[in-house]
């Protein structure tokens, strides 16, 4: 009892989660709204321009104290965002965008990960893909606020319908990493249109979040018997709360 009063204390949004339950709902339901209004109202909002990295404290801090958000969190986020410094990708794209709050975080590890390099080398782009538009228009305003335009590219539309477009296009040829972050069930089979266009290469990364819990078990039969990927599990909590999840990390190795 003494360590619930504690996570309440700290996280006091998960009271409604933990006394709601099966009837609690996690998302679209008027927070994603009311969480723009709150960044825009917040005392702090003067420092959040160009700042990444204080808009997702504040996301943070919303999701802890009014509502649960359904972001990656900075337990996990901060794992990805050190993948992202060792493997430096140039183009990143996910699956699931959101309200934005990991194009911020992943987009400024992006271009932190290439501000040494050459006039010439290619620049590095993140392509954020949201099906619902509202979402996806909060998470353009958050991305500009953020100062992160110049990189972060928010697409709205299904995923499958999306890539295919972005291939037809020439906006996108290849994936270096390809973060999976939106419907669970259909995590393997985004990955196949992936595969089917044939935007994976040798080196490239595939990361999942949220493997665990809810859980994705169809996603992780595919890519653990993948011939040509090499998969493991990175660990990680869902914040707010302590609850423990997995990050599950593939390398296309031929």
């Amino acid at each position: 009892m003494e360590e619930r009063r504690k996570l309440y204390h700290k996280y006091p949004s998960m009271r409604k989660l933990e006394e709601m339950g099966d009837a609690y709902v996690e998302w679209n339901d008027g927070r994603e709204a009311t969480l723009i209004r709150w960044i825009y109202e917040h005392p702090q909002f003067p420092s959040m321009r160009n700042n990444p990295d204080v808009i997702c404290a504040a996301m943070d801090e919303f999701a802890a104290q009014s509502d649960f958000l359904i972001n990656i969190g900075p337990d996990k986020g901060q794992k990805v965002a050190a993948l992202i410094a060792e493997t430096k990708p140039t183009v990143f794209v996910e699956l699931g965008g959101y309200v934005g709050y990991s194009a911020i975080l992943f987009g400024k590890a992006l271009k932190e990960a290439h501000k040494d390099a050459a006039s010439s080398d290619a620049k590095p782009v993140f392509w954020s893909l949201e099906a619902d538009p509202l979402f996806a228009g909060i998470a353009m305003n958050l991305v500009d606020l953020a100062g992160l335009s110049d990189v972060v590219k928010v697409v709205t539309g299904k995923a499958a319908d999306s890539l295919a477009r972005l291939k037809q296009e020439g906006k996108l040829s290849s994936i270096d990493m390809l973060f999976l972050d939106h419907m669970e069930e259909i995590y393997h089979i985004d990955l196949q249109v992936v595969e089917s266009l044939e935007l994976l290469k040798k080196g490239s990364h595939v990361v999942a979040d949220n493997v665990l819990r809810p859980g994705a078990p169809e996603y992780r039969e595919y890519v653990r018997k993948h011939p040509k990927l090499e998969t493991w599990a990175i660990p990680g909590l869902i914040i707010p709360g302590e609850f423990g999840d997995e990050i599950e990390v593939s390398k296309v190795i031929e």
